[in-house]
């Protein structure tokens, strides 16, 4: 069973402080200011298991996505329309696909990755990714990529 997923703006100031490394974790390797997680987790003082418990669930507020690519990666079962489907929700909420990979699937289940660009505020984005993670067949649904 998929729980569903809440999304709060919340000031950075009353946050943990755990979740204010997880981010600078995460911007260290995305600048390539640090090349491993290792490195990065030594760097900020934390471990690496509360940086892979974490690191899925903390994102910056982006004031705007309009415009940005957003790359997600999808576990769909292997029924057809499935991802005609999930494409169809895509381009419902405004955004513009870029890029469809998808593997061949193995035990009923493929892996599609899709970049869009988006052409939505932070908060329809979040209606967006909920749209499709609601579909039948969708084992699960994770943000790999914004820019």
């Amino acid at each position: 069973m998929k729980e569903d997923k809440n999304f709060f703006i919340v000031d950075k100031s009353v946050l943990p402080e755990i979740f204010l490394k997880v981010m600078e974790v995460k911007n260290l390797l995305e600048s390539k200011k640090e090349k491993t997680v290792q490195d990065a987790v030594s760097k900020v003082g934390i471990s690496r298991s509360a940086f892979y418990k974490y690191r899925d669930a903390v994102f910056p507020l982006y004031e705007n996505t309009r415009g940005k690519t957003v790359t997600i990666s999808m576990n769909l079962d292997n029924t057809p329309g499935l991802l005609s489907a999930a494409l169809n929700g895509i381009a419902t909420e405004g955004a513009n696909i870029l890029t469809i990979n998808q593997t061949i699937p193995i035990n009923g289940i493929a892996n599609v990755t899709i970049t869009i660009e988006t052409n939505v505020m932070q908060g329809e984005f979040s209606r967006l990714i909920n749209r499709i993670e609601g579909l039948q067949g969708v084992q699960s649904l994770r943000i790999i990529g914004r820019e």
